[in-house]
């Protein structure tokens, strides 16, 4: 069978690798990583224990980091959720953005 450009004989690692690759995807994960980093900054300064940073960046990685609804309760449960939430979002992002340039390339025929 001929290679067909889709990727569809790759391995799943290499085909996450490939879409996480994108520039645009890479964008977006260090946007979400600035701002992990910001709201755990800003909760540690914070000495009345009511900081709300770590909600910005539940909203940046959300509808993926709506996971740490089902998980316990914990500030390392927070950090789990709005990893893989990122993670989710940029695979999408990547796909997306690469598609895209793709253009007409690369679609079945109807």
């Amino acid at each position: 069978m001929p290679p067909t450009g889709t990727g569809s004989g790759r391995s799943l690692p290499r085909r996450l690798r490939h879409v996480l690759g994108d520039v645009i995807a890479l964008g977006y994960l260090a946007v979400c990583a600035g701002l992990l980093v910001w709201a755990i900054v800003v909760t540690a300064a914070d000495d009345s224990g009511e900081s709300m940073a770590g909600v910005i960046p539940l909203f940046a990685t959300a509808p993926g980091s709506l996971l740490v609804l089902v998980l316990p309760e914990g500030g390392g449960m927070l950090l789990i959720a709005v990893v893989a939430g990122a993670l989710i979002n940029a695979t999408v992002i990547g796909w997306c953005s690469r598609a895209l340039r793709r253009g007409g390339r690369g679609t079945t025929a109807s």
